[in-house]
């Protein structure tokens, strides 16, 4: 895995990081923000993108 496309996704209310994935930062430029389920709070979040 390139560690230059990882990006990591914390939850909004417990702000924990929980997600990774990838992305194309040549393509995409702004940060993403995502509904996920997060184990720390037992529901579906919002999650954004951190550095």
């Amino acid at each position: 895995m390139s560690q230059d496309n990882l990006i990591k996704f914390e939850c909004t209310e417990c702000k924990k990081i929980t997600h990774f994935s990838h992305k194309n930062k040549k393509i995409l430029k702004e940060r993403l923000e995502l509904q996920k389920y997060c184990k720390n709070c037992k529901k579906h979040t919002l999650h954004k993108e951190t550095k």
